[in-house]
């Protein structure tokens, strides 16, 4: 039997105690950001920061929600949840996901709303607000940008700071531009422009959530190189009716009829036990394996 492995492990999750932190440092900057912007919005008679105000709440929800998500994570399982409630992670990845694709078609229906109907702004006060959300947002966005990578709820936090750091930045751009020279429409180009950019961004992240809540391989893993790595252990004949699905954001399972011969049956919790320590190096940390027989048939349909 082969154990031509490594004993070191990489560390695929995200440390808890300083995504606390982040999530936390989050929710009350941009809950005081959103209370001055609507405040500015209300004394200038802007539509445009009251909408971000508004925009902003959102992203609020957003961060409590996956900070509420991480914590159920933590929840023991329980008879009715055998898994306790690690999903939440990708529930609430999926739904932050439909809440930034809904951000991108309201910034666009607004732009073009400005476009057919050109409202004055006030460029120099909407310039300054911005640039307190650009400050914020990119303080926040960078609070999550290391771990971002590592877990679908994390880089949606990251997407929504990110995003509302660049729709900051295209209203400085379009303030300024406004003041020096009156021409309203700048406003709904530059959010156009900005609700492209966001979209390519956004796009992936939502098609990984969709993926994961439909049970899918997560995107970093391939179920041939899977297959590969477990055909390395040389009692293992072949292998076959593997499936392989995340539990949550950050923990991945699979299921597997691994066919040994007979002689080998003796050994199958060594087999065993070196079978799941490569999945480890794989982040799969949840393994069921179903032994069989070189001369036995697999009754399964999908086999």
């Amino acid at each position: 039997m082969s154990h031509d492995h490594s004993h070191h492990h990489h560390d695929h999750a995200p440390k808890l105690d300083h995504i606390n932190k982040a999530f936390i440092w989050g929710i009350i900057l941009n809950s005081v950001f959103v209370v001055v912007e609507a405040i500015a919005g209300f004394i200038t008679g802007s539509l445009s920061l009251l909408t971000d105000a508004g925009h902003n709440l959102s992203d609020v929800a957003s961060l409590a929600l996956a900070l509420l998500a991480f914590k159920m994570a933590k929840v023991s399982s329980s008879k009715l949840y055998t898994y306790g409630y690690k999903r939440a992670t990708i529930l609430v990845s999926f739904f932050n996901a439909i809440i930034l694709v809904a951000t991108v078609l309201v910034i666009v229906y607004e732009a073009v709303m400005r476009f057919i109907h050109p409202q004055p702004i006030s460029g120099e006060t909407v310039a300054w607000v911005a640039l307190v959300g650009i400050a914020i947002n990119g303080f926040t966005a960078w609070l999550f940008i290391k771990d971002k990578d590592k877990d679908l709820n994390i880089k949606g936090a990251y997407m929504h700071m990110a995003v509302d750091a660049m729709v900051s930045l295209g209203v400085v751009i379009s303030g300024v531009i406004i003041l020096l020279t009156r021409l309203w429409w700048i406003d709904s180009l530059v959010s156009i422009i900005i609700a492209i950019v966001i979209l390519r961004g956004t796009w992936s992240l939502f098609k990984d959530s969709l993926r994961l809540e439909m049970d899918g391989v997560p995107r970093e893993m391939e179920l041939e190189k899977i297959k590969t790595e477990l055909l390395k252990n040389s009692s293992v004949v072949s292998i076959h009716h593997v499936h392989v699905w995340a539990i949550s954001t950050t923990e991945n399972a699979l299921t597997a009829h691994i066919v040994i011969s007979e002689e080998s049956l003796q050994a199958f919790n060594e087999i065993k036990h070196d079978l799941k320590h490569r999945l480890q190096h794989m982040n799969i940390s949840h393994c069921t394996f179903e032994p069989e027989f070189t001369d036995e048939k697999c009754k399964q349909q999908d086999c």
